[in-house]
């Protein structure tokens, strides 16, 4: 493993999902990898997505049918990676007057069934909305609708797994201490962290995502020919609107879409927004004016309207989208590119993106690296699982509770969900629930907080509750309290520090 101080093939700066994949991909190319992320791993735009491994179908009417074949593609690639954290999941499009019309509909599903191979998602087909599970939450009016297969992924436990394979393969995974400065000196970038180690990199890839201009302008003082556009997204989290584990693609009167997706078991996921975001980057948060915009939305399909009352969480992220030049934040480009600077040792800064490209923008990343890395092996992402991946959740899970049948059957389910084989690493010999020491709530144990702060860089009772799970949604306050004493009582880094770049 890359020591501290040490001299490295590659730098890269952000531990996002394309950071993290970066890493992972040249890692098991054999280069030497150091990466620094100021903050939390998926503290940022990771965390902030809608939760979906998808193709992007209303992409099609911005003619991205490139893009759209690729997240199709790798649809199949990460349910066969990561089958503990990522599923199959059925979407609803209910249909009816004032919406896009039924043909187009029909068109665009078409493409989707047919612009990649699919082997384990289901096509596209025509339902009745009249009475079944499907048209039982919908309003009168909506008689017919489309159903579709794309997938459902836990984003920041993804970006976890993939931080943890890179390290498994040889990389230095640095959070809390971002990159200050870089120079190009004697062949070689030499940066500065926060905490003032210094390194030496033969080459250096920006994926800071919000903050990749930031880090072009202020701390790599490169020239840039890219630009980041950067849009707001945000999401509420409600009780639970409808019964049933499919989802519905709601058609807005503006022609954006918006998602309801069951979420943890007890609440509904209802998002996006795309509002243009034009200060500096940094920490958001849903406005007034986002929240009416989603209630309303919900409300011209459901017969259950939520109240600002049914909110019981929101959250907000900024995506940095390649700045293509359109003038709707909503039909800027969700495609991504490089801009390359050779001038003397290379620096690659990503701009946009998404959850569901991000194993192959690193490998198109390394490829274009590799010219100048004569030492990176070829391509292998593609077929490798990432950390518990290597058994279905669907076999997992009923061992899990054969091998540990004191665990209640909701924190199994959880444990196989989250960690999928990896869960056995901190349950190891315990026979009973006592034997993971103490229970912060909802079969949250000890050992299960241990593993994270020894494991997966978890630092903070915000990196457990909201990052690495969502047991922020389910435990009460008295709860978190007390997992908050245990982990300041484990003399960790209790406290989130601000981020500048």
């Amino acid at each position: 493993m890359t020591q501290a101080g040490a001299a490295v093939d590659l730098l890269v700066v952000g531990g996002g999902i394309n950071g993290c994949a970066i890493a992972r991909d040249a890692a098991g190319r054999g280069l030497s990898v150091t990466l620094v992320e100021r903050g939390d791993l998926a503290q940022g735009t990771s965390s902030a997505s809608t939760k979906l491994v998808h193709g992007g179908l209303r992409y099609l009417e911005l003619y991205e049918f490139r893009l759209v074949r690729e997240a199709l593609a790798e649809r199949e690639v990460m349910l066969a990676c990561a089958p503990h954290i990522i599923w199959p999941l059925t979407f609803v499009l209910p249909h009816g007057p004032g919406l896009r019309p039924a043909w187009m509909i029909r068109l665009g599903l078409f493409l989707y069934d047919h612009l990649a191979r699919r082997r384990k998602l289901e096509g596209s087909h025509v339902v009745s909305l009249r009475g079944g599970a499907y048209g039982a939450p919908l309003r009168e009016g909506y008689r017919t609708g489309f159903t579709y297969a794309d997938c459902w992924v836990d984003d920041a436990r993804l970006v976890a797994l993939v931080a943890m394979d890179a390290r498994e393969r040889g990389a230095r995974i640095v959070t809390r201490n971002g990159l200050a400065s870089a120079r190009r000196e004697d062949g070689a970038w030499r940066a500065t962290l926060d905490d003032g180690e210094t390194l030496r990199a033969r080459a250096l890839v920006n994926a800071a995502g919000p903050y990749v201009s930031q880090v072009i302008e202020q701390a790599l003082h490169v020239g840039a020919h890219k630009h980041a556009r950067l849009v707001k997204g945000s999401h509420i989290v409600t009780r639970r609107l409808f019964e049933g584990e499919h989802a519905y693609i709601l058609q807005n009167p503006d022609h954006r879409i918006v998602f309801a997706i069951p979420y943890e078991r007890d609440f509904t996921l209802i998002g996006t927004t795309d509002v243009p975001h034009a200060g500096a980057p940094g920490p958001v948060a849903i406005d007034e004016t986002e929240t009416d915009y989603l209630l309303s939305s919900v409300a011209q399909f459901f017969r259950t309207l939520p109240t600002r009352a049914d909110i019981v969480w929101s959250y907000a992220g900024l995506r940095p989208l390649f700045d293509d030049g359109a003038l709707d934040a909503s039909v800027v480009t969700r495609d991504y590119a490089f801009d390359l600077d050779a001038d003397g040792p290379p620096a690659l800064s990503v701009f946009g993106g998404k959850i569901t490209t991000a194993r192959r923008l690193a490998e198109h990343a390394l490829d274009d690296l590799s010219a100048l890395l004569p030492s990176a092996r070829g391509a292998w992402t593609a077929r490798a699982t990432l950390p518990g991946g290597d058994e279905t959740f669907e076999t997992f899970l009923p061992r899990l509770m054969r091998e540990k049948p004191f665990l209640p059957e909701q924190v199994a389910h959880r444990l196989a969900r989250a960690y999928g084989t990896r869960a056995l690493r901190f349950l190891c010999d315990a026979r009973s629930m006592t034997d993971l020491g103490a229970d912060f709530g909802c079969g949250l144990t000890q050992a299960e907080v241990d593993y994270l702060l020894r494991e997966e860089w978890a630092a903070t009772p915000e990196d457990i509750l909201w990052r690495r799970s969502k047991l922020g949604l389910h435990m009460s306050a008295e709860q978190q309290a007390e997992l908050a004493r245990y982990v300041g009582s484990q003399k960790r880094l209790c406290f989130e520090p601000p981020r500048t770049s």
